[in-house]
């Protein structure tokens, strides 16, 4: 697909010797087969392949300081991998370079149960760690959906379901192990729950997206696992209807653990995909975690409040197979949105707004949407004021890219002109740099620019993302 707002800009120039460099140091961990860097130059965006020059899959941080010193060296850009799972550029190697997969680097070093915190390498998977602390009777909340890796979930300060209760990767990260620009090995802080002591580099680097340095270990904190836990789903007669039942769930302060919004088209691929047999229309998918008591008295609060706004009785899933099975479904809406339009291209977005104005941000981008040439589909995290929209282009079709991304803008200027963010979860990359201006002004533009300096001097650290 042509990207007709999109300018890679010119390959850098690989130096003689500089491949056979990085072979003679790593041997077979160190690739230029072209298929191997053209599956490293692609995510989950619409933007066409964008390879490295080479991949070199680490496994210490020791490695990482090493290739990121000979990088620096010969001005060669470096672009950190995790699990390929970003949706907005992140990862396209849009000058070339060489692209260091952290997927190997999949330990988790230290698990302190009475501090509630663990330390992994970058590349551990949100699923491997949970089931590796399974038996200590904690878990780590933040669900993002895919199975991504901590690094990539601290580089792109990811958060997903569980956001409404337990926050984000920025609440999350205690600590991170992070390597250079220059190949230097430092720590960002330490276990201890709270510090006054200098800058914050730890939350300096979560949501740096790779550009400012790259994350080798993360230390985050952990959580007990619930007594209780039960999830319900709830139709509406509309989108309002279900919107507006969730800003006074989160006004009247109810601790619900997850709370999910599908519109009727997200309802109907989803009961297609994943074979459900979910009433289809506009659907919040709830979870409560607490004492049993606790629970039953947060789905009493939340089922009153969404009747008062049309709702209609409560769909239970109590058992952990029931749950599961739904909420693998909700994480699968990307691909089951696909289906839809076989064939397509998914051009995905999200914003995000305070919790007041998120009935009138829906609604307004639901009725643009309507009057599109293609089919799309909604769904958010709304507990937290952040919705996504997939729109299915054809991917032979510049005139329906086009049309996506004049969409795109205009629910982004929306959303900042609401006091919201043209991110609330996906983060930057290639796709969202234009609205960095709107959103941030020209002199925090020029700060950040300033630290972009101060920490890659030579601009090798994941060029050409976040800053326009």
């Amino acid at each position: 697909m042509d990207i007709p707002h999109f300018s890679a800009g010119e390959r850098c120039v690989i130096p003689p010797g500089f491949i056979e460099a990085l072979q003679q140091r790593f041997g077979a961990r160190c690739s230029s087969a072209q298929a191997v860097r053209e599956h490293h130059g692609r995510d989950e965006s619409p933007y066409p392949t964008m390879p490295p020059d080479a991949v070199v899959y680490a496994e210490t941080t020791e490695e990482v300081a090493w290739v990121a010193r000979l990088c620096h060296e010969s001005r060669v850009p470096l672009i950190p991998y995790g699990a390929g799972s970003s949706i907005e550029g992140h990862l396209l190697a849009i000058r070339g370079g060489i692209t260091l997969d952290l997927s190997g680097m999949n330990r988790v070093v230290a698990v302190n149960a009475e501090d509630l915190t663990v330390t992994v390498q970058a590349g551990v998977t949100r699923k491997q760690l949970n089931e590796e602390i399974r038996d200590t009777g904690l878990f780590f909340p933040i669900d993002p959906g895919a199975d991504a890796s901590l690094g990539g979930m601290a580089a792109t300060r990811a958060s997903g379901t569980n956001a409404v209760r337990y926050g984000t990767m920025r609440e999350n990260v205690m600590n991170l192990k992070v390597v250079t620009a220059d190949g230097r090995i430092i720590e960002t802080a330490n276990r201890a729950r709270k510090s006054s002591a200098g800058y914050d580099l730890t939350h300096i680097f979560v949501g740096s997206e790779g550009t400012l340095g790259i994350i080798t270990e993360v230390t985050v904190r952990l959580y007990p696992q619930p007594e209780a836990i039960s999830a319900a789903i709830c139709n509406f007669p509309d989108l309002d209807a279900a919107v507006n039942s969730v800003i006074e769930i989160i006004q009247m302060g109810i601790p619900v653990a997850r709370v999910e919004f599908l519109d009727n088209a997200a309802v109907k691929a989803t009961n297609a995909y994943s074979k459900l047999g979910l009433r289809e229309s506009p659907l919040l998918l709830f979870e409560f975690h607490g004492s049993p008591a606790g629970v039953k008295e947060q789905a009493v609060a939340v089922q009153e409040i969404t009747r008062e706004h049309g709702g209609m009785d409560f769909d239970w899933a109590e058992r952990p197979e029931d749950r599961s099975r739904l909420w693998t479904a909700r994480h699968n809406a990307l691909f089951a949105g696909l289906q839809l339009r076989p064939g397509s291209r998914a051009s995905t977005t999200d914003v995000c707004v305070p919790i007041s104005r998120l009935a009138e941000c829906v609604s307004a981008t639901a009725q643009e949407l309507d009057r599109a040439s293609f089919p799309y589909m909604i769904v958010g995290h709304v507990g937290d004021g952040n919705f996504h929209v997939l729109m299915l282009i054809d991917p032979d079709s510049p005139e329906q890219w086009e049309e996506s991304e004049r969409l795109n803008r205009r629910l982004v200027r929306r959303a900042i002109d609401m006091d919201g963010t043209c991110t609330g979860e996906h983060g930057i990359g290639l796709h969202k740099k234009e609205f960095m201006l709107a959103e941030h002004g020209q002199d925090a533009l020029d700060l950040m620019r300033a630290l972009k300096l101060a920490f890659d001097p030579h601009n090798i650290l994941n060029p050409g993302k976040i800053l326009p």
